[in-house]
């Protein structure tokens, strides 16, 4: 059972009380995480996992120290608030610090799903029995995970703020795979009834069984239909290295001076929504301040980024709620992204590519310009040639060398349909894209 919100308001207050800093913060985190994975087509562990944990933040002038337990007692309480005064006291002024966040208005969202919160190891067996019959029936073999959770987040602070949210998050994976050819699928959603078993396997055992005796292709530059799954890791890495406030100040962001500046092609907008029911809605940040739309990038046109207290403290601008726990080190990030679909269906796509290639994910991508946004990384789980507006063989997996700024000017088409898919920090909600000229730079033996 989680311990709710009265019991973790009071133990925000007890920590309160406890702390004589100028200022304090206190973020707790609640969770019952439930996790049945499977390999070999069949089930091989079930894990389930019960925690409350304390991070305290300390401030002393421009002095912060961060400390954590996961331990309740008045004793333990009372020891994290003393660690992280002395860690304040141990470090340097930081002349740019302004001030923990001031309370406002926090709305409330529904993301709880009672049925993802009961939902037990009987119930994940069945579901990921269906993906293991499908796969033995295939001949081929499945694995990967389920997991189910229920959690409570809840900041407080000595200037009044206290902000709470639970939620539930419900998401499988699976790979399939044959001798040479694998396929993969993945569901997300708040309320587990909306994943269905037999639909995960039918998508992942589809492309394992087509992608079967792939043919080698010469690297160079081909136009792509990139899956949702490819989308998703654009965004990712938009957002890590270009959309928060700290790289944008420190002049490592492809937007830093460029607000105002068309930065990719005019068919492409997109946001970050905390608040929105199409996606994981959380209302506030780890700070407590309630969350806002932003708009990153609109027709092709760099519009904003996003900010915690600190970094807009720095700027003279309002936190739009987007600040990472106490001790983060990369700075304010969006958690909810959205690229806007287009009208375009999947076979449009498909019929107009003369020649081309299918990429269905990506794999073990990895940054190497950041201003450009260059990525290198492979194709996985299913990777087709296009000819003729049809897909007439699969093809060994490819390495690449793109810049996303750059994919992301080429856009010549865009799906209707969306897909809410993690994402390295948070999740997005991404369609299906038609590249002109993506730069595959080598070739692999599988």
């Amino acid at each position: 059972m989680l311990p709710g919100e009265t019991q973790l308001k009071n133990i925000a207050d007890r920590v309160l009380a406890m702390s004589g800093a100028e200022q304090t913060e206190v973020l707790l985190f609640a969770s019952h995480s439930a996790l049945t994975r499977f390999a070999n087509s069949y089930i091989h562990q079930n894990v389930e996992d019960t925690s409350v944990e304390v991070s305290v933040r300390a401030v002393a002038g421009k002095k912060i120290g961060v400390a954590g337990t996961n331990m309740l007692s008045d004793e333990s309480l009372r020891a994290v608030v003393e660690r992280a005064a002395a860690l304040a006291a141990h470090q340097r002024e930081n002349e740019d610090f302004r001030s923990l966040p001031s309370p406002r208005p926090v709305s409330r969202v529904d993301a709880w799903a009672q049925r993802t919160a009961a939902f037990g190891p009987e119930d994940r067996a069945a579901v990921v029995a269906a993906i293991c019959d499908a796969a033995r029936e295939s001949k081929v073999t499945a694995a990967g995970a389920f997991r189910t959770s229920a959690a409570e987040v809840a900041v407080a602070n000595s200037l009044g703020v206290f902000a709470y949210h639970r939620e539930t998050n419900a998401d499988i994976n699976t790979t399939i795979m044959s001798g040479d050819s694998s396929g993969y699928a993945s569901r997300l959603s708040m309320d587990v009834d909306a994943i269905n078993g037999k639909a995960v396997a039918a998508e992942a055992i589809d492309k394992c069984l087509r992608s079967a005796n792939p043919i080698s292709l010469e690297p160079g530059v081909y136009d792509v239909i990139l899956e949702d799954y490819a989308t998703s890791d654009i965004l990712d890495y938009l957002a890590y290295l270009g959309f928060g406030a700290q790289p944008y100040q420190e002049k490592r962001s492809f937007m830093s001076g460029r607000l105002g500046e068309k930065v990719v092609g005019e068919n492409v907008t997109i946001w970050d929504d905390g608040l929105s029911p199409e996606t994981m809605p959380m209302p506030f940040d780890f700070e407590g301040v309630p969350k806002r739309r932003v708009d990153l990038i609109t027709d092709g046109v760099a519009k904003g980024i996003v900010y915690d207290s600190y970094y807009g403290g720095k700027e003279g601008k309002e936190s739009t709620g987007h600040a990472l726990p106490a001790g983060a080190t990369y700075g304010p990030l969006p958690m909810n992204l959205f690229l806007k679909p287009g009208s375009a269906s999947v076979d449009d796509m498909l019929s107009s590519v003369e020649r081309g290639i299918w990429v269905s994910r990506f794999w073990y991508t990895r940054p190497v310009h950041p201003l450009k946004v260059i990525v290198t990384g492979m194709t996985r789980d299913g990777t087709f040639l296009i000819e003729g507006g049809k897909i007439t063989s699969p093809i060994k997996n490819l390495r690449f060398m793109q810049s996303y700024l750059d994919a992301l000017s080429q856009v010549e088409m865009i799906s209707s349909e969306t897909r809410l898919l993690h994402g390295m920090i948070g999740v997005s909600r991404v369609p299906t894209l038609k590249v002109k000229g993506w730069t595959f730079s080598g070739a692999t033996e599988f």
